[in-house]
């Protein structure tokens, strides 16, 4: 399976994979001289830029990462960008990671300040709540904070970008543009419609189930799971759904006509297909969803400074039109648009911006309710087992 879909699983929704195995290491770590005094780290407070970039200075100008995949919401860029701007050299840990791996990596390595450790993680929101109460974050307010819509108030966890949950189509002439969900129970789209993962593992797909049960509910969050499931199980009784996971070689190979999954997933594959063959993108006018991806610093990590300074550049103007330039919508987008910061050429490549105006973000105790509603009950409802 390639990296996009490694890492479309990253919210290993089951916790069964969580357990990666993390190797510590003893690499030696520099430490600053005694009559260097650098920025507390205690409070949380933002840390200016000039005294953040001394103090990455001393750190020794390196930071780790984990599961960030070049070609998953333009990460490639955005770590290129950094480490150009800033002379920074970075240890890019396991791309094919999901959340639940990147926080094993941070239990495993607590004692280590060698190359396994993280420094900085991108998880599913769902994992907010246990990365926080197990201690595993650093709290830390960015500069722009005040501008970021969802976050933990202490400063633990942030969203950083999102997306909607879109149909990807193949135009052909034989193949109508659905509109809504309900378009595709009709018997058209038999063996058409394919999910872009694995819904007992991947977040992606629970999100999928979800969103068609929170159009067939009417919008009622509390109804959806249970609608999801009854609608995936009708999918399944009619032969509409293909139970494979979507990527973008089945796509070219037109196995998947229909493919459910994020925007700038969806639109990525448009540009790299090139028309080979020709997608056509649409926001459902129901049942739309909006994944959140949070960001955090490990509570231990090898290089304290340089994650603030990763997050500082992420949630900047720049780093923010970095994440739409790979089609993911920016956390702080309203923010920017109202300031004007948007170029317009980047926002006539999406859908236009009345779609996302529908879009609901579950909170993380809404999602984790949804999430295990869903993975519990997939086989029983859908399959009758």
């Amino acid at each position: 399976m390639d990296r996009k879909i490694s890492r479309r699983e990253f919210l290993k929704l089951t916790g069964l994979a969580g357990g990666a195995a993390v190797l510590a290491s003893c690499a030696p770590q520099a430490t600053p001289p005694p009559e260097v005094k650098l920025p507390d780290l205690t409070s949380g407070e933002t840390i200016p830029l000039e005294e953040l970039i001394k103090a990455v200075e001393v750190e020794g100008k390196n930071l780790t990462t984990i599961a960030l995949p070049h070609d998953w919401a333009n990460y490639g860029e955005m770590l290129d960008t950094f480490k150009k701007k800033y002379g920074i050299s970075i240890n890019e840990l396991n791309p094919d990671a999901g959340s639940a791996d990147e926080l094993e990596a941070i239990r495993a390595n607590k004692d280590s300040k060698g190359p396994q450790a993280p420094d900085v993680i991108d998880i599913g929101i769902a994992y907010t709540k246990i990365a926080k109460e197990e201690g595993l974050v650093a709290k830390y307010k960015v500069a722009t904070w005040d501008s970021i819509p969802l976050k933990d108030p202490e400063g633990y966890w942030w969203a950083e970008y999102y997306g909607v949950l879109t149909f990807e189509v193949i135009k052909d002439p034989q193949i109508p543009i659905p509109e809504d969900w309900p378009d595709l129970l009709k018997p058209e789209y038999k063996n058409k419609v394919a999910m872009a993962g694995d819904v007992l593992k991947s977040n992606e797909a629970v999100m999928t189930v979800f969103a068609a049960g929170l159009s067939m509910a009417n919008g009622d969050i509390k109804a959806a799971p249970q609608a999801g499931l009854e609608f995936w199980k009708e999918m399944n009784a009619k032969g509409n759904f293909i139970p494979v996971i979507a990527d973008q070689g089945r796509i070219a190979q037109g196995e998947t006509p229909v493919t459910i999954e994020w925007d700038y997933l969806a639109l990525a594959n448009r540009d790299a297909l090139a028309g080979n063959p020709e997608l056509e993108i649409i926001v459902p006018k129901t049942g739309v969803v909006g994944g959140p991806y949070a960001g955090g610093i490990s509570a231990y990590a090898p290089h304290p400074y340089a994650a603030r300074l990763w997050w500082e550049f992420v949630m900047s103007d720049e780093g923010q039109l970095i994440y739409l330039k790979g089609y993911a919508h920016p956390i702080r987008f309203n923010d920017m648009v109202k300031r004007g910061v948007i170029p317009q050429e980047l926002l006539d490549k999406l859908p236009p911006a009345e779609a996302y105006e529908k879009a609901v973000f579950l909170s993380v105790e809404e999602l984790t309710e949804v999430k295990t509603y869903i993975t519990e009950n997939w086989r029983k409802v859908v399959y009758g087992e």
